[in-house]
């Protein structure tokens, strides 16, 4: 009879160094890997056209490092309540291994998945490898979470963390005769056409590429992390986004990294210590999620709800109104809004995937702020275009410029283009590498947009007040 297998169900944690549900897995002898491409549960949000192709070339980059550790991966789409019976009611797995993860919908579906698993008799054991600390574990003196910032990051530094596991040793592989799916009937990638050669020309993705990132920021990069972090024209951040959000590092060896850079190389200390900060704001987001499920779709900030954002037609646009929010958006969508900060890094993020986020606060100000339109309307582009689109920084980095988030920004804080360009990008080689050329003048006005924006959120405060006692 064989001897029954632990199954590790890998979500966003594509990677076999400090995974520890992978290494609870295999410690209990033989392991097989799941992923499932579920995006058919209730609530599960589809993946971006960007996030797609990385997913693709993820998989099968994490397919050959388990085959080294001799644990086979299978690989099916659809609901994981409906895949995961017909697994383990095979006989061949008496344990089921997953790294918790912290989205409304993603919890409901983990819930489910343990009670299919109790009923068959399988033993769940859930880890955490996903976040630097558990969202319930950062909470305030009165055990709420936090919905500003530095207490948030203070709270969490006070706690211990947990260490880096190193890669497991690798394991004589299961005989196991289960159908699965391949990776390229998926369709994953983009075909017709293929937009994606900018993206393969940029990125590699996967583990080894990004330890070897990893590499480079603590030797090149971490110590002046601190001044270059706000400038789009050079290589002065960590690039490590996709990275963390698809689970090829895990935040814990990030920090511990960083964490000997700045004890063993006094001089990177602060560089490191704002890279650490960066860290922290990631576990913020995932907090604000885990208490706020309707993050992505719902403005923290519930007066919000009355402010006068624009949002596009649903059919064609009728003119006036509805025809300039369409040329607005459009405009903004294609890096043609005249203003070459906003343009380059429109530009930037279409060609590669990716980009600056001194760049990403200046373009979604802009949407925002000086085009009016809402801040869901910009989220849902960066998902679908962003490599790192992640389930709770996108949301909760466009609600904290929009000024409707946590710990938001004033919402009188415009961020100027021109002037953002001016000090960030002062020899132009950023714009210039990406829109080099931006046909016709200004969209907008910046002065009148500007102006336009704060009187909206005046009358929001308005509708806010009390009637007056007489």
């Amino acid at each position: 009879m064989k001897e029954p297998s632990s199954l590790m169900w890998f979500r966003d944690d594509l990677r076999v160094a400090d995974n520890p549900a992978l290494s609870a897995a295999m410690a209990a002898g033989p392991a097989v890997a799941l992923f499932i491409l579920d995006e058919q549960s209730p609530g599960i949000r589809p993946l971006g056209g960007a996030a797609k192709w990385w997913l693709h070339h993820g998989l099968n980059e994490l397919r050959d490092s388990l085959a080294g550790l001799g644990v086979p991966l299978l690989l099916y789409r659809g609901a994981a309540t409906n895949i995961l019976p017909g697994l383990l009611a095979t006989g061949s797995f008496n344990a089921l291994h997953f790294n918790r993860r912290y989205g409304g919908p993603e919890r409901a579906v983990d819930t489910a998945a343990k009670a299919l698993a109790a009923a068959a008799g399988i033993d769940v054991h859930s880890h955490a490898g996903t976040l630097l600390h558990e969202p319930w574990t950062v909470a305030t003196q009165g055990g709420t979470n936090f919905k500003v910032f530095t207490p948030f990051h203070n709270a969490l530094q006070a706690l211990p963390l947990r260490r880096a596991l190193p890669r497991p040793h690798a394991q004589h592989a299961p005989a196991i005769s289960l159908p699965a799916e391949e990776l390229a009937a998926w369709d994953l990638l983009p075909v017709h056409p293929d937009w994606s050669h900018g993206l393969a020309a940029t990125w590699v993705p996967g583990e080894a590429a990004a330890r070897e990132r990893l590499g480079t920021v603590l030797e090149d990069i971490a110590g002046d992390y601190a001044e270059t972090r706000d400038r789009p024209d050079t290589d002065g951040t960590s690039r490590l986004s996709a990275a963390l959000r698809w689970g090829h590092l895990s935040p814990v060896e990030v920090w511990e990294a960083l964490a000997s850079t700045l004890a063993e190389h006094p001089e990177r200390a602060a560089g490191a210590r704002a890279m650490m900060r960066q860290l922290a704001w990631r576990d913020f987001c995932w907090n604000l999620l885990y208490h706020h499920p309707e993050l992505p779709t719902a403005n923290l900030r519930a007066e919000f709800d009355a402010f006068e954002w624009a949002w596009p037609p649903t059919g064609e646009a009728s003119g006036g109104q509805d025809a300039e929010i369409v040329r607005h958006l459009e405009a903004w969508r294609t890096g043609m809004t005249g203003f070459g900060l906003v343009d380059a890094g429109m530009r930037q993020l279409w060609e590669t995937g990716w980009m600056h986020n001194r760049v990403r606060m200046v373009t979604a100000s802009f949407l925002v702020k000086n085009l009016g339109i809402h801040w869901r309307v910009g989220e849902e582009w960066f998902w679908d275009t962003l490599v790192d689109a992640d389930a709770a920084s996108n949301p909760a980095n466009w609600q904290w410029v929009a000024g409707c988030g946590a710990d938001a920004s004033p919402f009188f804080r415009v961020f100027n283009p021109l002037l953002q360009a001016r000090k960030f990008d002062p020899r132009g080689s950023y714009i210039a590498g990406f829109a080099p050329l931006s046909p016709g003048g200004p969209i907008v006005d910046l002065m009148a947009s500007r102006a336009d924006a704060l009187a909206a959120h005046a009358r929001m405060k308005e509708g806010m007040r009390p009637d007056p006692m007489w």
